[in-house]
């Protein structure tokens, strides 16, 4: 199922997505995802996606992504395939949602988009196996890991790049019912196929990142892991729109604005 956060005469919902409709549900998005049987949860109240806003599909107390998780992107790098996964955090102040703006800082020259994979943690996680991990996995999004490149090599790490407001949309929706290791995940740029892969081609999969990352810290419910992305990468510009599409989940779309 498809669980999506909107806004609605000024109040904040969760909802069931199936094509176009929404059916507004009596619980949080924590809980829906958590849900053995939806229906309880379900109201008669039903709207058409266009008469709403879209909200990020969850408030993460923080974002930890993976570097360098694809062999065809280290392929196209000419790099050596790491170890243990790289990564690294984005500020729970970075995530906007499907049909948001993305703000180019005016202290950046080059901001880059970067289309991946999202899991998005169901409850508390520390110290997890990966033959568990899916017990704490209440779904999928599809998520830009949007870069201020030039800032990255001015700094020799990652945090002033990663972090700004707006770089980091999640969306539209969580699909609880997906096989992660096979997903065609895809970027376009004004129309453009920029990205192309499929989740089988990631080096750490999504539960041997659930352990990786929960030995180092506790995963909250609601927090979200980006999993890397495939090669492609490449820069926006000012008025450009932007689209991550990932089987299964459907299209985020974002448009970069002058900040």
């Amino acid at each position: 199922m498809k669980i999506i956060g909107f806004l609605k005469d000024d109040h904040k919902k969760t909802g069931l997505l199936k094509g176009n409709n929404i059916t507004e549900l009596s619980c949080s998005t924590i809980e829906a995802i958590n849900s053995r049987n939806i229906g309880k949860f379900q109201k008669d109240t039903n709207y058409e996606v266009e008469e709403v806003n879209i909200l990020p599909p969850v408030s993460p107390s923080k974002i930890v992504c993976v570097g360098l998780n694809y062999r065809d992107h280290a392929a196209e790098l000419n790099m050596d395939l790491p170890e243990e996964p790289i990564i690294f955090i984005k500020p729970p102040t970075s995530v906007v949602g499907h049909l948001d703006d993305i703000i180019y800082p005016a202290s950046s020259s080059q901001v880059d988009f970067e289309g991946e994979l999202g899991i998005v943690l169901s409850k508390e996680a520390r110290n997890v196996k990966s033959e568990d991990a899916a017990d704490y996995i209440g779904g999928y999004t599809a998520l830009n890991d949007v870069t201020a490149r030039d800032l990255q090599r001015k700094d020799g790490q990652w945090t002033r790049a990663k972090s700004f407001d707006t770089f980091c949309p999640i969306g539209p929706c969580i699909e609880t019912d997906l096989d992660p290791m096979n997903q065609n995940i895809s970027l376009k740029l004004n129309g453009e196929f920029k990205q192309k892969s499929n989740t089988k081609n990631m080096i750490f999969n999504v539960y041997e990142l659930v352990e990786f990352i929960s030995n180092v810290m506790t995963l909250k419910p609601g927090d979200v892991i980006a999993t890397g992305t495939p090669p492609g990468v490449g820069p926006m510009n000012i008025g450009d729109t932007v689209e991550v599409a990932i089987e299964g989940i459907g299209i985020l779309k974002n448009f970069i604005k002058k900040g």
